[in-house]
């Protein structure tokens, strides 16, 4: 299994948390019907995208970026201590997974310039922040954490009304340490980072891409959660705020880099998560690397 990629003059690690089965195909895709599951269930299993239940399996990473200036951490995963009562296995974990594959990638907490969240859903955020103390600090102690600003006010707004657990213990400690920043579409990190608007999944949720004056990389976030997504753009699972505008923004990101040499990494993919878009009819796959 592939942890670390390079491209361009960029070093990429995969830092895995969990690669577990999360939710019934069926009910994740509520456009999904029995008949094209059993299509591709073969090929699904095959590639550990789907378990003898038909239940999706889902990989929860962050990407560690290396580039000739900065490390990046690229979405911060589940963290630990969290109630999390709705997904058993995220709930007040203690394990040292995370911090122990981010040590196998070479990196430490004080090594990471910049955390760039894909959006700010509870798997996405959770390591931005650790208990010390009884209080939440911010976990990468030297980094600016950037957050579309977009995402942040729907998220903002949301938690006015009703407390929003993700929100509270892993994004507003960052704010109060100030070391936040909330950034607009056209932001960029030197000549390597740039933000490409992705939205239908949340409003405001973001791919990042990589790479001197072209795409070397680029990090899809929860564009897509499983491989059958490439294959039937139109399948958007049932966590997303706007299914249309998913589909729709699905379809064109897969247009955009098929056929290219852009590495596509995944969040939630199964191993190796990472591999370039392919067109195959009128869909796409992501070819593994």
């Amino acid at each position: 299994m592939s942890l670390k990629f390079s491209v361009g003059d960029l070093t990429i690690h995969r830092v895995i948390e969990q690669e577990t089965s999360f939710v019934p195909a069926l009910d994740m895709l509520p456009g999904l019907t029995p008949e094209v599951l059993a299509e591709n269930r073969a090929w699904m299993r095959q590639a550990k995208a789907l378990d003898e239940q038909d239940v999706l399996l889902l990989c929860f990473q962050s990407y560690v970026v290396k580039t000739p200036h900065h490390t990046i951490l690229i979405d911060s995963c589940i963290g630990n201590d969290k109630p999390r009562p709705n997904r058993a296995k995220w709930n007040m974990k203690t394990d040292d997974t995370y911090l122990r594959a981010l040590n196998a990638a070479g990196v430490s907490v004080d090594d990471i310039d910049f955390v760039m969240c894909t959006h700010l859903h509870v798997d996405h955020v959770g390591w931005n922040t650790r208990l010390e103390n009884g209080r939440w600090v911010p976990t990468f102690p030297r980094a600016r954490y950037l957050f579309a600003k977009q995402e942040y006010d729907h998220w903002f707004e949301q938690n006015t009304k009703t407390a929003v657990p993700p929100f509270v213990d892993s994004v507003l400690p960052v704010v109060e340490a100030k070391r936040h920043e909330l950034i607009g579409n056209d932001h960029q990190i030197g000549d390597h980072v740039r933000i490409l608007p992705t939205p239908g999944h949340t409003p405001g949720h973001i791919a990042v891409t990589m790479g001197r004056g072209k795409d070397d990389a680029v990090f899809s976030g929860d564009l897509m959660h499983s491989p059958l997504q490439t294959l039937y753009p139109e399948l958007s699972i049932k966590f997303d705020v706007d299914p249309a505008k998913a589909a729709t923004t699905r379809r064109s990101f897969l247009e955009r880099y098929c056929d290219t040499d852009t590495l596509c990494c995944t969040a939630h993919f199964p191993s190796p998560s990472v591999g370039k878009i392919r067109r195959k009819g009128n869909a796409f796959v992501c070819a593994a690397v």
